[in-house]
């Protein structure tokens, strides 16, 4: 039943070509913009993002066809988040690209096998055995402590503070708060 009112609704000349000229007009004007700052240098990346866009416009409005039937706040909902796909789509296409093109320019290559099995050797072994890592003798941590420099304690001063940093925001922008939660036991002062 579903894929007859799919033909039907794709039939439908009006319904397909509003999301096709939607979508072709976001991703035509994000891709002439993006031609434009890029210049000569980034020729080869704005015709992988041409195929991009086009093949991510068919297949929007090929796949978004279906849902433009849906009325009331359900269908209001569908259309907005419909009219951030196309978007959000090309930009990350385009955030790819950007970073291919830093990636290749900078010489950059990701770290080979023998660099991972090593740390994660180094991390098996120090689960499996507790006591070689100085967990087990406290004394031993703090001689360590005593003996770092001053530039080795203001790094791991500015990490900690970055963890603490970036803790305290995500509790703020997960309540929706900045300051405590909502109770319900009276307060005494």
């Amino acid at each position: 039943m579903s894929l007859a009112v799919t033909r039907m609704i794709l039939r439908r000349p009006q319904v397909g070509r509003m999301t096709l000229r939607h979508a072709s007009t976001t991703t035509e004007a994000a891709s002439a913009k993006a031609k434009e700052t890029a210049g000569s240098a980034a020729s080869s990346a704005s015709q992988g993002l041409s195929k991009v866009t086009s093949t991510a416009g068919s297949a929007l409005s090929s796949a978004g066809s279906a849902l433009n039937s849906i009325g009331g706040r359900t269908g209001k909902l569908i259309g907005f988040v419909q009219s951030l796909v196309p978007p959000t789509v090309y930009y990350s296409k385009v955030g790819l690209e950007l970073g291919k093109l830093v990636f290749h320019g900078q010489k950059m290559s990701p770290p080979n096998m023998a660099t991972f099995q090593q740390y994660g050797q180094n991390i098996l072994n120090a689960v499996k055995n507790p006591s070689a890592a100085g967990a087990s003798n406290p004394f031993q941590s703090l001689s360590k402590l005593r003996s770092m420099d001053t530039q080795q304690l203001a790094t791991a001063g500015v990490v900690v503070a970055e963890v603490v940093g970036f803790f305290t925001v995500g509790e703020m922008l997960g309540r929706f708060k900045v300051i405590g939660y909502r109770s319900s036991a009276t307060a005494h002062h």
